[in-house]
């Protein structure tokens, strides 16, 4: 067995680890759970309390949450060059964290069809939908990277969740984000993460025997 264990299914958040994984090119073994079944029972659950999916377990140690296990994996494997050196990480940490925080809660929110009255909105981190996704706007203009002079685990992540919003129409395809989703997976290990999950969602519908 690998040193590295990614816990997902095809058809969850873990699609953007998958992807990280790749880019890392380190060895990986892969354990695939049900979300009915597998993902809420144990062993998984002594992994992920929250029977929630992906997690890691690398040398022993499991990390969970997608931008936490991005940035665990750029530094777990630096010669992949996915993270700047530790001066020049400040809109590194900020632009990964900002949309793990404030832009997933808004089109979360939005997409189950509610948002905070303006009276509440100091109640929420993002404040409302239109203030955060303009403010990921404005991050990502003029920009070929979002926080270095390379790609790095940011770009992933950020470009990850853009192209995510942008297929399921929870994002206006505003120029700058048709873009950048564009430029960031137009990668191999993307294309091969991607292909990776197609296959395995293709087998999981196909009939099976009586």
């Amino acid at each position: 067995m690998a040193d590295l264990v990614f816990y997902t299914n095809p058809q969850s958040r873990g699609q953007t680890v998958r992807w990280m994984l790749e880019e890392v090119g380190a060895p990986y073994d892969t354990e695939i759970l049900d979300y009915a079944s597998t993902m809420k029972a144990e062993p998984y659950l002594s992994i992920n309390p929250m029977g929630k999916v992906p997690a890691i377990k690398h040398k022993g140690k499991v990390v969970t949450e997608v931008a936490a296990i991005c940035c665990y994996l750029a530094d777990a494997f630096p010669e992949a060059n996915l993270a700047p050196p530790p001066s020049d990480r400040a809109d590194y940490y900020r632009w990964i964290f900002f949309t793990s925080g404030p832009v997933e809660a808004a089109f979360s929110n939005k997409a189950a069809g509610w948002e905070p009255t303006p009276e509440r909105q100091r109640m929420f981190g993002y404040g409302n939908y239109d203030l955060a996704i303009n403010t990921l706007e404005k991050a990502l203009t003029g920009r070929e990277y979002i926080a270095a002079d390379h790609f790095t685990a940011a770009d992933l992540f950020v470009g990850a969740n853009v192209n995510f919003m942008l297929a399921f129409n929870l994002l206006e395809a505003r120029p700058t984000f048709v873009d950048y989703a564009r430029r960031m997976t137009d990668r191999d290990a993307y294309r091969r993460a991607r292909d990776i999950d197609s296959q395995l969602v293709a087998k999981a519908q196909q009939p099976q025997p009586a």
